[in-house]
């Protein structure tokens, strides 16, 4: 398995670029945001990527992050979503996009992908929102994102803190489950590029106003807090 390319540029089509890698040209299929972000040919780029197996084809998809290689490779598990339709997701939405608009159902968003119809965009929607979370959460190893540790004094991480200190054994162990939950949300709208005070804020809002929420519906409700009104 090709998990990772790194060479020069040799050229740049619509939908492509050919990678000179000690002396062995390999085509990588990338999407237009992707292709928009790389440096012309002769200059150096690195690029993860997954391979495609077929009968009668091999084909490899570059991504800039692993990020987005884990949305490309859950996109793929809808049924009518194939690599083209997932590199033509990625490309209008982003990484970030992607996981915005799915956590909020926002089928529209998805649908502005050039060749995604409103049926396959529901599908999307409907099949990956409860797995969203999950990679969101994730973000913090698979791209430039702070720590926990640098975010540990935030209001919402403070309260959490705070009740898990609560006397006995089922105060303090629901006290250590928000805390974990209201941490992992607000890491994950980090991930997607809001201040680190907005973001905590929300969360915070979120957790006070449903106690009992997990992190999936912690992050649901932030977002929609968050969402320009």
């Amino acid at each position: 398995m090709i998990g990772r390319i790194a060479g020069r540029i040799d050229w740049k089509g619509g939908d492509s670029v050919l990678i000179d890698v000690r002396g062995v040209g390999y085509i990588v299929h990338v999407s237009e945001r992707t292709l928009a972000g790389l440096p012309g040919p002769g200059e150096h780029c690195a690029l993860f990527t997954e391979l495609l197996v077929r009968e009668d084809l091999l084909q490899l998809f570059g991504f800039p992050t692993m990020l987005e290689k884990e949305w490309h490779k859950l996109l793929t598990t809808v049924q009518g979503v194939g690599a083209k339709a997932s590199m033509a997701i990625l490309g209008t939405l982003g990484a970030e996009g992607v996981a915005r608009a799915i956590t909020l159902g926002d089928a529209k968003a998805v649908q502005a992908a050039p060749g995604v119809g409103p049926k396959l965009a529901q599908r999307v929607i409907l099949e990956l929102k409860s797995k969203a979370p999950g990679v969101m959460v994730q973000a913090a190893g698979l791209s430039a994102a702070p720590e926990l540790d640098e975010v540990i004094e935030t209001p919402v991480v403070v309260a959490a803190a705070r009740a898990a200190k609560a006397p006995g054994k089922a105060a303090a162990s629901e006290g250590a489950r928000r805390a974990a939950q209201s941490a992992d949300a607000l890491s994950a709208l980090l991930n997607l590029g809001y201040g680190q005070g907005d973001a905590a804020q929300a969360v915070a809002s979120a957790a006070g106003e449903a106690p009992e929420a997990d992190t999936a519906a912690l992050i649901r409700a932030s977002l929609k807090l968050l969402a320009p009104r």
